[in-house]
């Protein structure tokens, strides 16, 4: 519900602002922005462009310095790897980045949608630029959509669905080097298609994919498809900071004119660039809407005419409602310090372990079916099946030794288990305990892992003895 001029009547908005009364699609032909805002958010994608597409080259130690290779159930970030074993962490950082959003949209609105989301990111400061250095301006496009199909059009058409197909096609390739690393992507690229005829298939595919969504569906992604947008509107308060218009000084609207007065009018001077310019095709005049993501174009579009009639700028800027509504300034809820102390907790736990994560992943278990022996000299036998995996990048050499009961020994059959980099080695260990120590039909044995005689992991496990009533070996229990 908002005011479109100075009359009292008022629009109540029942569909997108880029679909007609009967659901057709209504492109949307957004000008260039120009501005401080639209400077600093263009600093931002060239660094975000240049992580993108320069990530995959960048080694950690010899190592991508991130890798989601899912099929193969191994990831590398920062040079550090991640396994099935790590699901754990997987999950906490998972839960935390929840938290981190709804904390984050809760102060700050879409400010995520606007500045880094690569949907944006790349549709706006990609391929938008890209169509006005082809079609021109907004005015060219249009009137090159109407124009019927000449050269000119055929040109201007072939040309920039070509490069737009071309962009596609280097991001499907580029986050397919993510996946599987970009040394495999090199001979993949390298190797006639014919070798590769499948995984060709399924790149050209989602270049289409790319493709479509930034030179059709565009801002679609962000109204109809993305459940973040949908999600802000129950995260959002009168508190949160987003792009709004300052309707107390700018109602009522009022053209510029030479012959009459403006005491009685606020300083919106209905130019229109606010809506021209929006890459949603919405009129933020009309309030904090679902399409909005705070994208900014309207702040510089506002501030650029406010200068020009020499009014203050800000009249559209990041604020609040409340804060247009009484001029308060940021006041902290309950809602909002319940998250951060939720997600200052979820930070702790989540460093704590990602810091005391082990390099080593091992699994001691008792080897099944296997009884407690009694040796000749009194002594009882427990048979463990023992499972190393090897999350770094190094061969590791593993030894094992008796922490608890001290008095106890641990024999791995075989003798040293060596496990390759970033691989799984099983073996059997046998440990030998006085019979004396058993306290009861169990015990608890902690056993240390060593790579060349320094610990690198300890293990907690059980050791049987004999079943009550047997004279030699028994079952388990």
């Amino acid at each position: 519900m908002g005011k479109t001029d100075n009359t009292d009547r008022d629009v109540y908005r029942d569909k997108i602002a880029t679909a007609d009364e009967t659901g057709r699609r209504l492109w949307v032909f957004a000008a260039k922005p120009k501005g401080r805002l639209y400077t600093a958010r263009t600093i931002v994608s060239v660094f975000l462009f240049a992580f993108f597409f320069g990530a995959p080259f960048i080694k950690f130690g010899g190592e991508p310095m991130l890798l989601f290779d899912i099929l193969g159930r191994r990831f590398i970030i920062f040079g550090l790897a991640f396994w099935p074993q790590d699901f754990h962490l997987f999950v906490l950082a998972t839960i935390t980045f929840i938290v981190f959003v709804v904390l984050f949209t809760a102060v700050f609105g879409r400010l995520f949608c606007g500045w880094i989301c690569p949907q944006t990111v790349f549709l706006e400061m990609l391929f938008r630029r890209i169509e006005f250095w082809i079609d021109g301006g907004p005015a060219k496009q249009r009137r090159l959509k109407k124009q019927n199909w000449n050269a000119e059009k055929l040109f201007k058409r072939a040309l920039k669905h070509t490069v737009f197909y071309g962009i596609s096609f280097l991001v499907g390739n580029t986050f397919l080097a993510y996946i599987i690393g970009i040394e495999r992507l090199r001979e993949i690229v390298t190797a006639p298609p014919s070798e590769h005829v499948a995984g060709l298939v399924i790149m050209l595919i989602f270049s289409f994919l790319f493709y479509g969504v930034f030179s059709w569906f565009r801002e679609q992604a962000c109204t109809i498809v993305c459940p973040y947008g949908r999600l802000q509107s129950v995260l959002i308060d009168s508190n949160s900071i987003i792009v709004a218009y300052d309707y107390r000084r700018g109602e009522p609207r009022k053209p510029l004119s030479r012959t009459e007065e403006r005491a009685d009018a606020g300083d919106c001077v209905e130019c229109g660039q606010c809506v021209a310019v929006c890459p949603t095709g919405i009129d933020i005049r009309n309030g904090t809407q679902l399409e909005c993501v705070n994208c900014t174009a309207c702040i510089d579009a506002c501030n650029r005419t406010m200068r020009k009639v020499d009014y203050p700028e800000g009249l559209i800027r990041y604020s609040s409602e409340s804060r247009i509504a009484s001029g308060a300034g940021f006041k902290m809820t309950g809602r909002l310090a319940i998250y951060s102390v939720l997600l200052v907790g979820l930070l702790a736990v989540s460093t704590f372990l990602l810091t005391t994560r082990s390099d080593v992943e091992t699994t001691i278990l008792r080897a099944p079916g296997s009884l407690c022996q009694e040796t000749v000299g009194g002594a009882l036998q427990n048979v463990y099946t023992v499972n190393v995996a090897n999350k770094t990048f190094k061969e590791l050499s593993i030894t094992f030794r008796l922490k608890s009961p001290a008095a106890g020994t641990m024999e791995t059959i075989g003798g040293e288990l060596r496990v390759k980099p970033e691989g799984y080695a099983e073996s059997a260990a046998v440990v030998t305990l006085p019979a004396e120590l058993m306290h009861g039909s169990s015990t608890i044995i902690v056993i240390e892992v060593l790579h060349n005689g320094e610990i690198v992991e300890e293990v907690t496990t059980s050791f049987r003895g004999p079943q009550s009533g047997s004279s030699g070996a028994g079952g388990e229990q």
